[in-house]
Parts: structure tokens; sequence; C-alpha cells
């Protein structure tokens, strides 16, 4: 089993930048494939990015690429997300979530969750 918790969120201006931090319990994190997903008030949780457990293959959602970075160190049992270039709609709950399956392809595959961390871009 992995407890996972996030931290890092917070207000930030349109353009700004912000690092989340997720910390996974457990000494099997490097088997996981980590997620990062985002809901947003009276919206449906979506997906943002995930990386497979050897940290090579990485899969961004249209609306971050090229603006949000995921890294994982296995050493630390963490996984982080740096979002640049913020805007208001980035504005939402990020959770991090961990999954036993290589490609995960929905959040109904990932079967631990954090308890999620506010990010809120002003404009």
């Amino acid at each position: 089993q992995v407890q996972l918790v996030e931290s890092g969120g917070g207000l930030v201006q349109a353009g700004g930048s912000l690092r989340l931090s997720c910390a996974a319990s457990g000494r099997t994190f490097s088997m996981y494939t980590m997620g990062w997903f985002r809901q947003a008030p009276g919206k449906e949780r979506e997906f943002v990015v995930r990386m497979r457990r050897s940290g090579d293959i990485t899969d961004y959602a249209d609306s971050v690429k090229g603006r949000f970075t995921i890294s994982r160190d296995n050493a630390k049992n963490t996984v982080y997300l740096q979002m640049n270039s913020l805007k208001p709609e980035d504005t939402a709950v990020y959770y991090c979530a961990a999954s036993t399956a290589l490609r995960p392809t929905s959040s109904s595959e990932f079967d631990y969750w954090g308890q999620g961390t506010q990010v809120t871009v002003s404009s």
C-alpha cells in the first residue's frame, strides 16, 4: 500500500510558476506509474500527466503540454510537477496518484490518491 501526500499549492498570478511535490510512503515507490490529475470547481477530475515507473516515458494533457513538467526521484519516493506559465484556467485541486498498471489510461486505473493541494491562479 502507498500513501501519498501533496504539497506546494498556493496562490499565484497568471504567468507565474509553482512546483508541486508528492511524497509517497512505502518501499516500492519505483514500481508505480505516477500521475497528476486536477479538479476544478463544478468540473470532473481530469488527467494532467503520467510518468512510467522507469521515468523515461511521460504523457501530458494537451492543455499543459510545454508548460508543465513531471519528474520523479525514486530515491526520495517523491514525484514533482513543475508548473510554468500558469493560467487562470489551471486553477484546481491537484491530486497525485499511483498506479500498478504499466500504462494506465484513466483515473480508475490509479490505485492510490493523495488528498489534493489547491492551486489558484489569479488573472
